[in-house]
């Protein structure tokens, strides 16, 4: 075993059919090693399927919110206190903390049920948009996880010696960033949190491009996937013997 293990984590799949081709394409020709899914959202089925086809690790990102203006998605269950006016999730974490617990807990529940009936072997649970910060959602992923027996990771205090977010490095010199951090880890379980998606029109359409989280929708995707698949980030790997694992692996 190498003296330096890393997890590379791709959010959001089934989120729309771009972010699921970006992070199929980052664990096929990049260094992706785990996804984590959303299993309220459009294209949901085709990413699990995906993933389950090409073995990739998956956990449950959990869904209470959703940001974009164009693209919508709502709970699995009835859930009233988690809708918004149009009955679809709440757009912010703000929001989403007038849901109920209870009825927060009954939704992730059965975002779990969905993933695991298309054959996901969930290997750990984390939040869409830090929404594990609002204690009533915090407490119903604490019940979910001993329900269920898998470990609720939070990537900055349980495993990880340290966590990169390489979607908020430059998106020019993303690549670059990403490499030198390679070259300047030491001994430790480290962590990669990316975004990845390919160029689409689909991707552009999410909304406003003079949205606040225009950002989020295809900006930093691309760059992310053009950073995990960079041709010196697979070298500084190997080179310096870092060894790609995935949460299921700890």
């Amino acid at each position: 075993m190498s003296e330096i293990r890393l997890v590379v984590q791709g959010d959001d799949l089934g989120m729309c059919r771009a972010v699921n081709e970006g992070i199929i394409t980052a664990a096929t020709d990049g260094v992706l090693t785990q996804t984590s899914v959303m299993a309220p959202t459009p294209w949901f089925a085709e990413g699990a399927m995906l993933a389950k086809k090409l073995g990739i690790p998956t956990g449950l990102h959990v869904t209470l919110t959703c940001e974009w203006e164009y693209l919508r998605w709502g709970p699995l269950t009835a859930s009233p206190s988690l809708r918004d006016a149009d009955g679809l999730f709440k757009r912010t974490v703000e929001e989403a903390m007038l849901g109920g617990a209870d009825e927060a807990v009954v939704e992730v529940n059965a975002q779990i049920d969905r993933a695991q009936a298309c054959g996901l072997e969930l290997s750990y649970v984390d939040p869409h948009m830090g929404v594990s910060l609002v204690p009533a959602y915090e407490a119903a992923c604490a019940r979910l996880g001993k329900k269920f027996m898998y470990p609720n990771i939070n990537p900055h205090h349980e495993f990880s010696t340290s966590v990169m977010w390489l979607s908020l490095a430059s998106r020019r010199d993303r690549g670059a960033w990403f490499a030198d951090q390679l070259e300047r880890l030491g001994p430790g379980t480290h962590m990669v949190m990316a975004h990845p998606a390919v160029p689409s029109d689909e991707l552009r359409a999410v909304t406003p491009p003079d949205a606040e989280n225009y950002f989020w929708a295809e900006p930093t995707r691309i760059a992310d996937l053009e950073a995990l698949c960079a041709p010196e980030v697979r070298k500084i790997i190997e080179n310096r013997n870092i060894e790609l694992i995935a949460a299921r692996d700890l």
